[in-house]
């Protein structure tokens, strides 16, 4: 198993994602709201331990 590299900057309610090869994607994160530019998924946190998750390259 070998070390991955994995850096996030976030600037404001945007996040950028990096990866050991450069820019990886690109969240955005409003409340408990969240989009993902990689997997084309919202995400709604709910209380507790649980998520909802909406897949947009399976809809």
């Amino acid at each position: 198993m070998g070390l991955m590299f994995r850096k996030r900057k976030k600037y404001g309610p945007i996040i950028l994602n990096f990866t050991e090869n450069g820019f990886s994607s690109w969240s955005i994160k409003i409340g408990r709201w969240s989009w993902n530019s990689k997997a084309k998924a919202h995400r709604v946190d709910l209380p507790g331990p649980l998520s909802w998750k909406q897949d947009k390259t399976r809809a």
